[in-house]
């Protein structure tokens, strides 16, 4: 991630120095200034609506119903292990521009089967509970607070799912297109995303775990 941003404002700054001595830049560092833009903007659209899941869950986590309360069904040593695995994704995330800058096709794609069976652990995991939280008849019916709850983690999952799709498509493209312009920025788009999604879940592991651990 530190890489990509390092690219990222470098080539701000140099298209910032082209703009203030009326030079025309039309190389690709522009585009990929004008395409981390725009999918900025999708990101942060993306981060409202988590926002409003966070807001109803922290409403609703003690309207149990009479229900089981989070302290009662969530797994710490569960969730630590869906942590590490995406925590450890976003650090080989960061290693596929890293491969992505230097050209090289083997480091690239490793990168990208890392961090796609990181992000496939994640989602077992995440199923697994999912699974047994409905069989003691604890589903998102079962109260306010669990439907809060699948709402926003299940979000997020779906996210992940979505997120495993793309990384699947920018491994065949790399593999018939090669580093292509195009393909380039699409790799520095996914890596934004994937690193929302690990903010995201922080923010998740915190506020809904740890917290609705101690209540």
């Amino acid at each position: 991630m530190t890489v990509a941003n390092e690219r990222f404002s470098s080539e701000l700054a140099s298209h910032a120095h082209h703009e203030a001595h009326g030079e025309d830049h039309h190389g690709p560092g522009a585009k990929l200034v004008i395409v981390g833009y725009g999918f900025w903007i999708f990101l942060l659209s993306d981060i409202v609506m988590f926002s409003a899941f966070f807001a109803a869950h922290a409403v609703l986590q003690d309207s149990t119903d009479g229900g089981p309360k989070g302290s009662e069904l969530l797994s710490i040593r569960n969730v630590a292990y869906e942590t590490a695995c995406l925590l450890l994704s976003s650090f080989t995330c960061g290693l596929i521009l890293v491969g992505a800058e230097a050209r090289r096709m083997a480091w690239t794609q490793a990168a990208l089967i890392a961090t796609g069976l990181l992000g496939l652990t994640f989602l077992v995991l995440e199923v697994r509970e999912f699974t047994e939280m409905i069989g003691q008849g604890a589903g998102p019916q079962r109260s306010a607070f669990l439907s809060s709850f699948f709402a926003l983690v299940g979000c997020h999952g779906a996210h992940v799912s979505v997120g495993l799709l793309w990384l699947g498509t920018m491994m065949a493209q790399l593999f018939v297109k090669g580093f292509r312009d195009d393909i380039l920025r699409r790799l520095l788009c996914f890596n934004l995303f994937w690193h929302m999604l690990d903010i995201v879940w922080v923010a998740v592991f915190t506020l809904v775990y740890l917290v609705g651990d101690a209540r």
